[in-house]
């Protein structure tokens, strides 16, 4: 039924969010015209948190590693918040160049099939 999940970033600096995408994490990309670029992201997973008010979502990349990914974007000179530990994860932030932060996190819990 369900074939995959299209997550979507607003920005005030979608060019330079797009770039950071393209150039900095390396994800692959499809061209669908107008400057619009999607794309590809490894399987993902969907939970559901309890919350005051409907409308807010959040955006995690999960990495195998926090602390080599971490490495790898200071290697391309991108600065990533000091891991903190949570019970589920191991987890950096990453500032876009929008403005915007994604978080990353090394998980710590078990991973659906």
């Amino acid at each position: 039924m369900i074939t995959g999940a299209h997550a979507i970033v607003y920005s005030t600096d979608p060019d330079a969010d797009r770039a950071f995408l393209r150039d900095v994490l390396r994800l692959p990309k499809v061209d669908v015209g107008g400057g619009w670029l999607i794309f590809g992201l490894p399987p993902s997973e969907v939970a559901v948190h309890p919350a005051e008010e409907n409308g807010r979502h959040e955006l995690y990349f999960l990495v195998d590693d926090v602390r080599a990914f971490i490495a790898a974007m200071r290697e391309r000179k991108i600065a990533c918040s000091a891991v903190h530990a949570e019970r589920w994860g191991r987890v950096t932030n990453v500032t876009l160049p929008g403005g915007g932060t994604i978080g990353v996190y090394e998980p710590l819990h078990a991973r659906p099939p």
